[in-house]
């Protein structure tokens, strides 16, 4: 889990510098992902700590 949670961590913050590039709502739908995907990855590294 730990492994799941740096990698979308790592995605996650990759995509977040890319969604500033892209124009529209293309941009801003990746940064939505983005945050999501480093929201997600935050909560698989607490969920492993607490197991």
């Amino acid at each position: 889990m730990k492994a799941i949670g740096v990698i979308l961590i790592i995605f996650g913050s990759i995509s977040l510098l890319f969604s500033g590039i892209m124009f529209g709502d293309i941009g801003i739908a990746a940064g939505i992902g983005a945050i999501t995907a480093i929201l997600s990855g935050v909560g698989f590294l607490l969920a492993a700590r607490r197991i």
